[in-house]
């Protein structure tokens, strides 16, 4: 069965650019010139189907004029220019046709490495993914196996308890035991002990009242002979007693010297009595301190060895400020300045001291402002409260005079 196809030469870019096929310049009219149609062929001459042919239908109309057209190019005298125009042309469009491609190459390597780079970022959000569902998971493991190691802890630390308990009830019970067994042995050893006492005392009894006589008898005769040595006794030492009061009597020598002996004794006694109370005055007075005072910047022998280093500083200290770490109002403060700037002078002049009362609640700086008064002004300060002087009762008059003939022998004042 014939068919019909029909061909159609359309070259590209025409008529400025010829393809491949057509190397020459051609005029404006080549591209029709080109169009060949195959035409079906007319079918056979009598009724019935026509047969279809590919070539029955072919126009030569167009290659007519191709073949003109080829002829007068070839006749012209520029074919040969129009020949390497057309080369050259050519030429610039495989080398287009080459940059394009390269380009095209370029993309495509680029459009490669872009997947690739996507496919490494993919690979790498899908290791992180990966790296987190694994950490996840390790965590939930690691939660998992804290939390049953949690639960064996707390079912160990039961069973423990558990037999700790058992152990301690254990314990108890043989405690219970042992106390009882004890406290029975106990018993028994009591109800032993008095049944041995009681059958010890009825044969004691029972022997003293068999022995009743012979006991008396040695009492009897215990009792007078102890009698008989306690009046010869008493008989020799009055006659010794005796002789010796007589014969010291009848000699006055000795009687003179007895008495002289026993004065002297008496005499050096209450002298020696004296004596030792006035040392300890003295000594209580210049070396130490009374029970009266609390606290004192006098520097005593006993302070100065117990504490030489502190006793050194207060020595080689100089003068401080009387009114230094004392807070007040200014109007006070110039009054209180006033005070110690006197005082100080006072003690340079030799002059006589003024009274000072210092009233007011606890903490308001009165005992601070007079140490630093004493310091500043080069004298000793001694701190003392009545309310030691009350629990003395008489003694507390004497202790008083000590505080004030202690205080007499300050040479600093």
């Amino acid at each position: 069965m014939a068919e019909r196809i029909s061909i159609k030469f359309v070259p590209p870019r025409c008529p400025s650019r010829p393809s491949l096929l057509s190397p020459f310049r051609l005029t404006a009219d080549w591209c029709s010139m080109l169009d060949v149609t195959l035409a079906p062929a007319p079918g056979p001459i009598g009724g019935g189907a026509t047969p279809k042919d590919k070539w029955s239908n072919f126009d030569p109309t167009g290659l007519e004029r191709a073949a003109k057209a080829a002829r007068e190019l070839d006749a012209s005298r520029h074919a040969k220019d129009a020949l390497s125009l057309a080369q050259m042309q050519e030429q610039t469009l495989q080398l287009e046709q080459q940059a394009k491609l390269k380009e095209y190459e370029a993309a495509i390597e680029q459009l490669k490495n872009e997947q690739i780079r996507v496919q490494a970022e993919e690979r790498r959000k899908t290791l992180s993914e990966e790296t987190k569902q694994h950490q996840a998971r390790a965590q939930y493991q690691d939660k998992l196996a804290r939390q049953r190691y949690d639960e064996q802890m707390r079912q160990q630390q039961l069973a423990n308890e558990e037999n700790l308990r058992k152990q301690e009830e254990s314990v108890q019970k043989q405690e219970a035991m042992r106390r009882a067994t004890v406290e029975r042995e106990m018993e028994l050893r009591h109800k032993n002990e008095m049944l041995r006492v009681e059958a010890e005392a009825r044969a004691r009894a029972k022997a003293e009242r068999e022995n009743a006589d012979i006991i008396r008898e040695q009492i009897r005769l215990k009792a007078a002979e102890h009698r008989q040595t306690v009046l010869e006794s008493l008989k020799t030492a009055g006659m010794l007693f005796g002789e010796g009061f007589r014969a010291f009597v009848t000699d006055w020598d000795k009687v003179t010297a007895t008495v002289a002996g026993l004065t002297l004794l008496a005499v050096g006694v209450y002298s020696a009595k004296n004596a030792t109370a006035v040392a300890g005055r003295y000594i209580e007075a210049r070396l130490g301190k009374p029970s009266l005072v609390r606290e004192t910047s006098r520097i005593t022998v006993l302070e100065a060895l117990k504490h030489p280093i502190k006793v050194g500083k207060r020595l080689t200290s100089k003068a401080q400020d009387a009114l230094e770490g004392v807070v007040l109002s200014p109007q006070l403060e110039a009054r209180v300045r006033d005070i110690a700037i006197a005082t100080r002078n006072t003690k340079k002049n030799k002059s006589l001291y003024r009274n000072i009362l210092m009233y007011g609640p606890p903490g308001t700086g009165k005992t601070l402002f007079a140490k630093k008064l004493a310091v500043h002004s080069g004298m000793d300060y001694a701190i003392m409260t009545g309310g030691d002087v009350a629990p003395m009762g008489r003694e507390g008059v004497t202790a008083i005079h000590k505080l004030f003939d202690w205080a007499n022998t300050s040479r600093r004042g």
